[in-house]
């Protein structure tokens, strides 16, 4: 079976599909392409409904890709073979999209503010809908560092920068460092070459998730929460206020809290 064609890698705003279904095993069905996004980087699996041709709809709750790159959707009930070959209709749950996009863009430019201006490299990150966390391997953590990481991520998401993404051939991301932001874990390279997304003027960095159009899109930074999770491995907890659709909000100071 190959790979599943992804049609969020293209258009993060892709929001809902025509596809057909080419496989079903156990509560899980596959499709020759799909717009959920299966999970990966921290940021977690697209939720949705797929529309079956003569009205069925199933409630779809997670999404994951095999090793072979086949997007599976798994569904709340298990399927029958007999749904293989029929045409569906893909939706996902697009608040939940939106708020995952949202939170993912808004942690690109902090991990790349970090690792400029304090040498933060990740070591570990969980998107969330209504708050994330993100660590870094950083010293000399404090509630002033945190209150300029805030002012100078803050200051990026206002300048409205473009968001864009491409592709670049494998061997030209293994000689390009400036393109990673962790230290151990790296975004696969599918078919010879790796997706980059960039921040107009700003960064580029190789990445298969989804993201805003342009970073006033996203709202406003608040680091409300730090932890320290080992001696320089530091635990920092955000969250958005504001946004295209919501109403301004004052930003919370950070808080220091023992591992």
């Amino acid at each position: 079976m190959p790979p599943t064609n992804r049609l969020y890698l293209d258009d993060d705003h892709c929001f809902q599909a025509d596809a057909t279904v080419v496989a079903v095993s156990g509560d899980s069905l596959a499709c020759d392409r799909t717009c959920f996004y299966p999970g990966g980087g921290g940021q977690p699996p697209d939720q949705g409904r797929v529309r079956l041709e003569h009205g069925d709809v199933l409630e779809i709750v997670a999404a994951h890709a095999d090793p072979d790159g086949v997007v599976w959707h798994v569904a709340t009930t298990g399927l029958s073979p007999a749904v293989v070959g029929r045409r569906a209709h893909l939706s996902l749950d697009h608040e939940r999209r939106l708020a995952l996009t949202r939170y993912h863009t808004v942690l690109h430019v902090l991990n790349t503010t970090a690792l400029r201006d304090y040498g933060g490299w990740i070591t570990g990150v969980q998107i969330g809908v209504d708050y994330s966390r993100i660590d870094f391997k950083l010293e000399g953590l404090s509630l002033a560092m945190c209150a300029e990481l805030e002012a100078k991520v803050n200051a990026v998401l206002a300048a409205d920068l473009a968001l864009t993404s491409r592709y670049i051939p494998e061997a030209e991301f293994r000689a390009r460092d400036d393109l990673l932001r962790t230290l151990e874990a790296t975004p696969p390279v599918v078919n010879g070459r790796m997706r980059v997304v960039e921040i107009a003027g700003f960064d580029a960095q190789a990445c298969g998730g989804t993201h805003v159009s342009r970073t006033s899109e996203v709202g406003r930074l608040s680091i409300f929460r730090t932890e320290n999770k080992g001696k320089i491995n530091k635990r920092l907890y955000v969250k958005l206020l504001g946004g295209p659709d919501m109403a301004p909000q004052t930003p919370q100071a950070a808080q220091d809290v023992p591992a």
